[in-house]
């Protein structure tokens, strides 16, 4: 049966639930992460040649397990719950058949696979990006990048995580109760990374992955079935549904970035846009407040103006404000110092933005440049405008961005 989508799309959607079914099978996250990375290759391989299996997880899941197997049996030597999987493999004789493929297929533990990579034995910032690999499918230095370090620090991070797992000897089953909120936090950052980086690719010739933007707000719609009371997942899906909104619009015929004041709103996803608005409202005056339901609620200002001069700037500046304050960071700074801008003045804007010179993760981020190019236009400084928005292109790994940028410099004098 041939998919409704490109074998290299239905690979990425497949990726972490066949990890997750093998890991809940061998319990072995290192050795099973290799085994299905072989298996997701072969099927890259062969699938364009034979065609896609009848049942793609299946298939999958089974060449996954041969090569698990393969490992196993040359490693007699191995810890005993090892030795136990092995012989569990082997008790068909040592090859998992059909059957064994389809019936593990029927499962989807993506989401039990986010509460492993999230184990409390690692670091929040080691639960992130190993998560981010092995179900979001992000390379190193995508994951650098979101976490602004150096390719070679996380690709380190990455390693010690994945045998800190090993040696905790860590289970694939839903965490205690008295876990679950520590746990859930780091997943939730990892859901909103891996949307981030779907909604605008960190490189490449795309602005926009709209396979990580899917099969974020998928999984975020499961823990919110899972957990329906819970504001912070409420608020992060609405985020994740009111941003998403505007994809659409994003970009023009030939793939150009095209900024929020100047997008064609009828070409906003409304349905998405009425469904985020419910779910903040609905969380904003039940539940706790959290980071996620701030950001949706800034977001559905921006999506209920009916155009860009129609934005409210001072509501929006406001949750900024208490944004910053119940979760600094830099990322939160930068937008704050637009919202800022909007309302009280650029030179207001530039002054909290120079707040940032001093934080080395933002030093080669071109984002700060971008807005400071931004801020200097609106001030009636082109020249001091252009040289901005040129540092920021040559920083950027995006070519749609590379490119917007440097038209916005080109339209300004240089002097």
């Amino acid at each position: 049966m041939t998919p409704e989508v490109p074998i290299e799309d239905l690979l990425r959607q497949l990726a972490p639930q066949i990890l997750g079914a093998v890991v809940r099978r061998y319990r072995q996250f290192d050795a099973c992460e290799d085994a299905v990375q072989e298996a997701l290759l072969a099927a890259a391989v062969q699938w364009p040649e034979s065609g896609v299996p009848d049942n793609p997880r299946g298939w999958l899941i089974t060449v996954a397990s041969r090569r698990l197997t393969d490992e196993l049996r040359a490693e007699t030597a191995r810890r005993r719950r090892e030795e136990t999987a092995a012989t569990e493999a082997d008790a068909d004789g040592g090859v998992p058949g059909p059957d064994d493929g389809v019936a593990a297929a029927e499962a989807d533990d993506t989401l039990t696979l986010l509460l492993l990579c999230c184990h409390p034995a690692l670091s929040p910032a080691s639960q992130v990006a190993l998560t981010l690999r092995a179900v979001g499918g992000l390379t190193t230095a995508q994951i650098a990048r979101a976490f602004l370090v150096p390719e070679a620090t996380m690709a380190q991070r990455i390693s010690r995580a994945k045998a800190t797992i090993k040696a905790a000897g860590a289970r694939f089953s839903m965490p205690p109760a008295a876990e679950r909120a520590e746990r859930l936090r780091s997943v939730l950052h990892v859901l909103y990374q891996i949307f981030n980086e779907g909604y605008t690719a960190t490189s490449g010739p795309d602005l926009q992955r709209a396979d990580l933007t899917a099969e974020a707000i998928r999984l975020t719609r499961d823990l919110r079935r899972l957990l329906p009371d819970d504001g912070e997942i409420a608020g992060l899906l609405a985020l994740m549904l009111l941003t998403d909104a505007r994809r659409g619009a994003r970009s023009d015929p030939d793939g150009e970035l095209v900024p929020l004041a100047e997008q064609g709103r009828g070409l906003w996803d409304t349905e998405a846009i009425a469904e985020g608005v419910a779910l903040i409202t609905g969380t904003l005056a039940t539940a706790p407040l959290g980071p996620y339901q701030l950001q949706a609620a800034i977001a559905a200002v921006h999506d209920e103006a009916a155009d860009a001069a129609a934005t409210d700037w001072r509501q929006i500046l406001a949750l900024y404000e208490l944004l910053e304050r119940i979760s600094p960071n830099p990322m939160v700074t930068l937008n704050h110092a637009v919202a800022l801008a909007m309302v009280r003045g650029p030179s207001s804007g530039l002054d909290l933005l120079a707040t940032l010179d001093a934080d080395e993760r933002m030093t080669d981020h071109h984002r700060v440049d971008a807005v400071r190019g931004h801020l200097l236009e609106m001030a009636g400084e082109p020249a001091a405008a252009r040289a901005a928005y040129e540092r920021a292109a040559q920083r950027t790994t995006s070519l749609p961005e590379q490119r917007y940028l440097a038209g916005r410099a080109a339209r300004l004098p240089p002097e």
